[in-house]
């Protein structure tokens, strides 16, 4: 297996939140059978077997309210609003994580591609991939998997 790697848009040591993500760590599924148990089968088969859902199907590919993105999987805030745009490839795609160190990359070479997969960095979750055919100011997409998701509307 390949290394798992930081998301290198930000490397910035957070120690306060690092202790907070050991705290709620602890209340997280330490097995398949709690995983299984905590998600829906769909969210089940992309979070933790790295399955993709089908283009324009998921909740959120056309979604365009303020707010913030949470992981499916433990909550953990990984994207916000504000970096989604359209990428017309009918999934929920952003420029920049919501911080540097709330997802990690690796290396997927399945199907004959060559990709960079996206996961939660407390959970472990597959959120989907990573490209470099973004907007600015990063060039980065994130490609993530609605199902992945759960979506926390802004307040007013």
């Amino acid at each position: 297996m390949d290394e798992v790697r930081r998301d290198p848009l930000d490397t910035r040591a957070r120690p306060e939140r690092a202790e907070a993500d050991d705290r709620a760590a602890a209340e997280l599924p330490r097995d398949e059978a709690g995983w299984r148990e905590r998600l829906n089968p769909e969210q089940y088969r992309v979070l933790r077997e790295e399955g993709t859902e089908r283009a324009f199907t998921g909740a959120y590919w056309n979604e365009k309210r303020p707010g913030l993105y949470r992981c499916a999987g433990c909550g953990t805030p990984v994207f916000r609003a504000e970096a989604k745009y359209d990428s017309g490839t009918g999934w929920p795609s952003f420029y920049a994580p919501a911080a540097g160190d709330v997802v990690e990359s690796r290396q997927d070479r399945r199907f004959f591609m060559r990709r960079t997969e996206v996961h939660c960095a407390r959970c472990g979750g597959h959120l989907g991939h990573v490209f470099p055919d973004g907007p600015e100011p990063t060039g980065l997409r994130y490609c993530i998997n609605s199902v992945a998701l759960v979506f926390e509307p802004e307040t007013e």
